[in-house]
């Protein structure tokens, strides 16, 4: 599983429209940037409380990333 399948994988588990979960992926030669979309209604459970959801799936990218020898940014386009 890379690192597009799995922010797509949690995001959809978050939300209440998991049909409109959109993930996109920019690479770069050492960063890849990883645009995740969702419907409007679920845009606060992807964030979370003062930004702890979007904080921990940072974290969970970053790891993953790492273990990929790549640098992953996770973007949550409104």
């Amino acid at each position: 599983m890379n690192a597009k399948e799995l922010v797509e994988y949690i995001a959809k588990a978050l939300v209440d429209y998991p049909d409109q979960v959109k993930v996109s992926e920019v690479e770069g030669e050492r960063t890849s940037v990883i645009e995740l979309s969702v419907a409007k209604e679920d845009l606060g459970k992807v964030i979370g409380k003062q930004g702890r959801t979007a904080r921990a799936l940072r974290v969970i990218l970053g790891a993953v990333s790492a273990n990929l020898g790549k640098r992953s940014v996770l973007e949550i386009i409104e």
